[in-house]
């Protein structure tokens, strides 16, 4: 499907560029650079991340290690002494996988926003057993959550993720807060996550953006949703001292090694795809981002890949040249989501082909001063006496 839309763009527009090390080009991204050498900017934007954040070898196992035995400290006498928050994805298997290994009592986290996989239900259970551990699952109101998803697919926004993201966020800063505990595990990482396009992404702890737009196209009052704002997050940060921890840039992480060992080691199962745990964020990145707003993300996974020497460039050519979805479970998918968020085809058709829209368009929140006045003559009266 994409691949046809991809040619023809690539036919009527003669600027068309792919960087000479990745597989980016100027089909997803508008604002892509390239030096003289065809170099594009996510190659040495990439490297510079990584030089500053990658921390392998001794030096990273010592930082593991010292990391472990605050964490451990700070837990003392404590029922917990980390939150982690799991998917059922790679990434936060292998988190769990490192917690076990080093004797940490995580509580673990998951948040249900109506849209698991079976597999990905089932990796959750096997790494609850895997862990022994306490599972606190937050279960979204789905009126209020299918609402604000139907709002940013009436408004044309990109970031329709922004929503799920946001409400783990202030799930995660309020348990950890609740339960007192200083450390949550993150699964974020340099060498399989850093390359991805700012044109594809809203900030996540907006919610001044979420609450705009729902504004103007929901129908259904918020009443629980977890909004976070910056003034909560300050909070959580400064005065809580929460503090988020990214172990997997602290060793070399590689993606197909990393699954071989949690499929070995805690049962995990593979469900295909990059965040394909999800069935709407399966649904969204292989038929909503490319169909409405021409965006394959596989470029940015698959980009990723090769800057971290886990791939080469003519391996990722040839995985895009694989279809982004199986034609059945594309009619069943299709069919599934859009019956589940109360559109009919024609309805959601038509979505596909309305115009896009910037999340600028829409009120954003910005520096924490538009919003609490008071805030900018207490820090004047911090630097004056400071």
């Amino acid at each position: 499907m994409f691949l046809e839309i991809d040619a023809k763009i690539i036919m009527n527009n003669p600027t068309y560029q792919q960087c000479s090390k990745t597989v980016m080009d100027n089909i997803s991204d508008p604002n892509i650079r390239f030096d003289k050498d065809g170099i594009c900017n996510y190659w040495f934007d990439y490297h510079a991340t990584a030089k500053k954040g990658l921390i392998h070898g001794k030096e990273g196992e010592k930082k593991w290690q010292d990391t472990v035995a605050e964490i451990k400290s700070a837990g003392k006498n404590k029922k917990y002494d980390c939150i982690l928050g799991i998917s059922g994805g790679v990434d936060s298997t292998y988190i769990a996988y490192m917690a076990k290994k080093a004797n940490l009592r995580p509580l673990v986290v998951h948040f249900d926003n109506n849209w698991n996989s079976e597999i990905a239900v089932n990796n959750i259970n096997c790494i609850i057993e895997y862990l022994d551990a306490d599972l606190h699952t937050l279960v979204i109101n789905w009126e209020e959550f299918r609402d604000l998803q139907r709002s940013y697919l009436k408004a044309g926004v990109v970031d329709i993720e922004a929503l799920t993201d946001h409400a783990i966020f202030g799930t995660l800063y309020k348990i950890a807060s609740k339960n007192d505990i200083k450390y949550v595990l993150s699964g974020s990482n340099i060498e399989t996550e850093e390359v991805l396009p700012k044109a594809w992404i809203f900030n996540k702890t907006d919610p001044i953006n979420i609450a705009d737009i729902h504004s103007q196209f929901g129908e259904v009052q918020l009443k629980t949703y977890p909004f976070f704002s910056i003034f909560k997050k300050k909070y959580y940060l400064n005065l809580k001292k929460l503090t988020f921890i990214a172990p997997l840039n602290w060793a070399p992480y590689n993606k197909q090694k990393v699954k071989e060992i949690i499929s070995k080691e805690i049962g995990w199962v593979d469900y295909g795809g990059k965040h394909h745990e999800s069935v709407f964020t399966k649904f969204y990145q292989n038929y909503i981002l490319p169909t409405k707003f021409k965006i394959d993300k596989r470029k940015a996974h698959l980009s990723n890949l090769i800057c971290s020497g886990q791939l080469t460039k003519e391996e990722a050519l040839e995985e895009l040249k694989l279809p982004l979805y199986n034609p059945k479970e594309l009619i069943q998918d299709k069919e599934y989501v859009i019956k589940k968020l109360g559109f009919t085809m024609d309805e959601f058709d038509a979505l596909m082909t309305s115009p896009v829209r910037s999340h600028y368009d829409f009120k954003t929140e910005g520096p924490i001063e538009k919003h609490y006045p008071v805030i900018k003559p207490i820090k004047a009266l911090y630097k004056f006496f400071k």
